[in-house]
C-alpha cells in the first residue's frame, strides 16, 4: 500500500499544481495533498453531524478551508473563508489560477468540466466558493 500512496500523491501534485480545487478526489487524497502541497495548513479534527467535511487552516487563523465531502468520501464543494486582510493577495492567486468571469468570479476547466469560483465579501472575512458548474 504504501508503494501506491506516493504515487498516487506525485501524481496528483502533477496533475493539479497548486490548486486548491479538489473536487472529486476522495478524502484520503485530499489529505495527501495537503501534506505534501499546503504544509502551512494544519487539519483540525470536527464532528459535525449534518455535514461531512475536512477542515483546515493555518497557523495565524487568516484562512480556513473546508472539503465538503458526500457519503462516498468524495469532495463536492469547497469553501475557504480568510480575513480580510489577504483579500488582496487571494484575489491575485485566483487570477493566476482560474479564467475570470466578473468582479467576483472565475472559471476553472479542468478534465472537460467547469467549476465555479466565486469571492463572497461578509463583514469581517470573505469567502472562496469553488463548485461543479450547474
Amino acid at each position: 500500500m504504501k508503494s501506491f500512496t506516493f504515487p498516487a500523491v506525485l501524481l496528483l501534485t502533477c496533475v493539479i499544481g497548486n490548486s486548491q480545487n479538489l473536487i472529486g478526489y476522495k478524502a484520503k487524497e485530499i489529505t495527501d495533498y495537503m501534506i505534501v502541497n499546503r504544509s502551512d495548513m494544519n487539519r483540525d479534527r470536527v464532528n459535525n453531524k449534518s455535514f461531512r467535511y475536512l477542515k483546515y487552516s493555518d497557523k495565524y487563523d487568516s484562512q480556513t478551508i473546508l472539503y465538503f465531502l458526500d457519503r462516498d468520501s468524495v469532495c463536492r464543494n469547497i469553501r475557504i473563508v480568510c480575513n480580510n486582510n489577504i483579500r488582496g493577495s487571494k484575489i491575485r492567486e485566483l487570477d493566476s489560477l482560474y479564467l475570470k468571469t466578473g468582479e467576483k468570479s472565475w472559471v476553472d476547466k479542468r478534465s472537460g468540466k467547469n467549476y465555479l469560483v466565486r469571492l463572497i465579501d461578509e463583514e469581517w472575512s470573505f469567502s472562496v466558493t469553488i463548485e461543479p458548474e450547474k
